[in-house]
């Protein structure tokens, strides 16, 4: 294609239209999210690599360089790990090695007498420097030696896939560049640049693809890291503007009588950090704005206790409650905690489950629509058409990040505006937070119950497997009570893993001789569930095995041992939510993670998890290791992923991006200056779906 041809095409084109892509390519690029000739554009390098030009004898160890000579030799040698070219590269200062692994189609590009420019990190081979896979170009006999007063280059890498390498992307990219940079319009007036110190965006892009000096991809990504981070602020605070014009809740008000009467319900006197909690949440339900909150702290803190003293504001004001847990075990434990607190009050409380009988079922509907439930208990079965509340003043969402978010957004449409609760046991760092909630109101219960004295987490090798076995029997003698985890219900001819079920078997007859040994598992029907869990809370069961099912809303005081089997394939927040099932009494808790590897102390999320019981330490780790959309699933909240932006580094760009969402929104709700021109039309394309859904978390 000409250049008259390049400048007639617009950002907005599909790539397929693009100089040297085509259909083929086109399906590729698609399967990396590039749809468009701008999407092409923002397609950055995951990291640069430095390249010195350098003459054979200047070579370094360790460097990344490029050199050009001719190849004096070279040749090929099969072994049982693919075809290996092995050749010799010759300047006037010296010679080197290279050598490509699988690399066949190498003889075909090039032959003795070739001179190359070969770009690759530099190793010592037999007293020669080596490189190894280098890339590199054939550029003829005529070539110019290297002149080592060239700058130094830097040199894009691009996530890239088997059809599609990091080369092809960037010579896509290159041969594009010079096009499709003068089509980019800047975000904002020259004032807020200025204000920001940030460079223009056409500038930024073109140092991220093409840096020219040291420094440059630094000053680039602060600046599209910034775009990325006031785009998603943006999102969320116009979806709270706009949602809370003209909306209101019932007003859940809290005297000092409603209060003593609540708290006459609980057996012990609150916490120092739960009377906080309900502090900063009853102002907000006394209001007619919806509360939006966030009550998240560690295991066993107390949240439970916390949002049921909100859901009886919200009975003593003559509204309904609805609590939904991700799972049917948590539903009927938050039920259990209910009775037991509740006993002989007027309260009318109920459980809705999706494995209730028929007849139960239809009961249940009738009287919530009636209006004689007043709180219900239940699962996603509270979300279904067929459930009708009479008056919802609150929703209560446990372990929010395992519902997806059109399940939380329906559960909210089951009343006009009520007032929402979203609970977790995950804490969740603050630049997290700030991200996948938005404004959302947090408050953190920061501090356990009296009488807590700790767990100790033990990483347990092949080595130490008998000995942690005998552990535990030795606490079960005394009383004591234990879990052991699998994260699998049946052996799988797939996985070498083993699973709850056969385990439980050679359990029951060997390990734990003697000793009642309970089963509980997700596929269980609700009757034989419920009879497996009262037994272990009444302590006839010694030993429950058990999959993931337990990992939330457990509480078996006496429960002190706690075994992990194969707890390398967990995830870290999931380990520390499974450890925390012990130790909930005032006796130490201790929790083993078995693993078969031999190199088990080497493994980084195990080792952070028996460093510290400090739920936010394990929190920002896990964040570090795992990246915020696997760790809580942001990529159900409708939220574009982010490329360049940083959790974990960029908080403070984070806190900018949104003191400046919040002023544009004050200034211009409706994003109509021509200011914000470009920022509203980016908006409408890329945050349709999340702008919809942003608040519900």
């Amino acid at each position: 294609m000409n250049e008259a041809g390049k400048r007639s095409l617009l950002l907005s084109d599909k790539v397929q239209y693009l100089p040297g892509v085509g259909p083929r390519r086109a399906q590729s690029l698609g399967r990396l999210g590039v749809e468009t000739a701008g999407d092409l554009l923002d397609y950055l390098p995951a990291r640069h690599e430095q390249q010195e030009c350098r003459t054979i004898e200047n070579l370094d160890e360790g460097m990344v360089a490029t050199i050009i000579g001719e190849i004096t030799a070279i040749s090929a040698r099969r072994s049982r790990q693919g075809p290996t070219v092995s050749a010799t590269l010759t300047d006037n200062t010296g010679r080197c090695s290279i050598r490509w692994f699988n690399g066949a189609w190498i003889m075909d590009r090039i032959e003795r007498g070739s001179v190359i420019r070969a770009t690759g990190t530099v190793r010592e081979y037999r007293q020669l420097p080596q490189l190894v896979n280098p890339r590199f170009v054939v550029v003829g006999s005529d070539a110019e030696p290297v002149d080592e007063s060239e700058p130094m280059r830097f040199e894009g890498v691009y996530p890239a896939t088997a059809e599609l390498s990091s080369r092809v992307i960037g010579r896509l990219i290159a041969s594009n560049l010079d096009w499709m940079l003068p089509l980019v319009e800047e975000w904002y007036p020259p004032a807020h640049l200025k204000q920001r110190e940030l460079p223009p965006r056409r500038w930024a892009l073109s140092a991220m693809h093409r840096p020219q000096r040291d420094g440059d991809v630094a000053q680039a990504r602060r600046r599209l890291a910034y775009d990325e981070l006031l785009l998603m602020q943006l999102a969320m605070t116009l979806w709270r503007h706009h949602r809370h014009s003209g909306v209101k809740s019932p007003a859940l008000a809290c005297s000092a009588e409603i209060d003593r009467r609540i708290r006459r319900r609980f057996p012990f006197p609150l916490t120092p950090a739960q009377n906080n909690a309900i502090q900063a949440i009853a102002p907000d339900l006394a209001r007619t704005r919806p509360m939006n909150r966030l009550l998240q702290g560690d295991v066993g803190c107390g949240k439970t206790v916390v949002a049921l003293y909100a859901a009886l504001v919200s009975v003593a004001n003559r509204c309904q409650v609805a609590i939904m847990a991700p799972t049917e075990l948590l539903a009927e434990q938050h039920h259990r905690s209910i009775e037991q607190y509740l006993a002989d009050s007027r309260v009318r409380y109920g459980l809705l489950v999706g494995g209730m009988p028929a007849a139960q079922r239809r009961e249940m509907l009738v009287r919530i629509e009636s209006g004689e439930m007043d709180i219900v208990v239940g699962t996603h079965a509270l979300i279904q058409k067929d459930v009708t509340f009479a008056k919802l003043g609150l929703v209560v969402v446990d372990e929010q990040h395992r519902f997806g978010v059109r399940q939380r957004a329906t559960i909210r449409s089951k009343a006009l505006a009520p007032h929402y609760l979203v609970m977790t046991a995950t804490p969740i760092p603050r630049t997290l937070a700030m991200t996948v909630f938005g404004d959302l109101n947090v408050t953190t219960i920061d501090a356990m119950p009296p009488g807590r004295v700790g767990i100790e987490t033990r990483v347990t090798g092949p080595m130490h497997h008998d000995a942690a076995w005998r552990f535990v029997r030795s606490r079960l003698e005394a009383g004591e009570q234990a879990y052991v985890v699998y994260p699998l219900v049946d052996e799988s001819d797939k996985m070498q893993i083993r699973a709850a079920t056969t385990e439980y078997e050679r359990l029951s007859r060997q390990v734990f001789a003697g000793q009642r040994v309970g089963l509980l598992h997700g596929r269980m029907n609700t009757v034989d569930r419920e009879a497996v869990m009262a037994d272990f809370t009444a302590g006839r069961i010694a030993v429950l095995v058990a999959t993931t099912v337990i990992e939330v809303g457990i509480d078996v005081a006496n429960a002190t041992c706690m075994v992990i089997e194969h707890a390398e394939r967990y995830g870290l927040s999931q380990l520390h939510q499974l450890r925390g099932r012990v130790g909930r009494g005032n006796r130490r808790g201790y929790c083993f993670l078995m693993t078969d590897s031999p190199g088990a102390m080497q493994n980084e999320r195990l080792s952070a998890l028996a460093a510290t019981t400090d739920g936010f330490k394990i929190a920002e780790e896990d964040l570090r290791l795992r990246g915020p959309g696997e760790m809580l699933g942001t990529r159900q909240h409708g939220l574009p992923e982010l490329r360049v932006a940083d959790l974990l580094k960029d908080g403070e760009l984070l806190r900018l991006a949104q003191q400046d969402a919040g002023e544009i929104v004050r200034a211009d709700p409706q994003l109509r200056s021509p200011d914000h021109k470009v920022l509203r039309s980016i908006l409408s394309t890329k945050y349709r779906e999340a702008i919809g859904l942003m608040d519900v978390g």
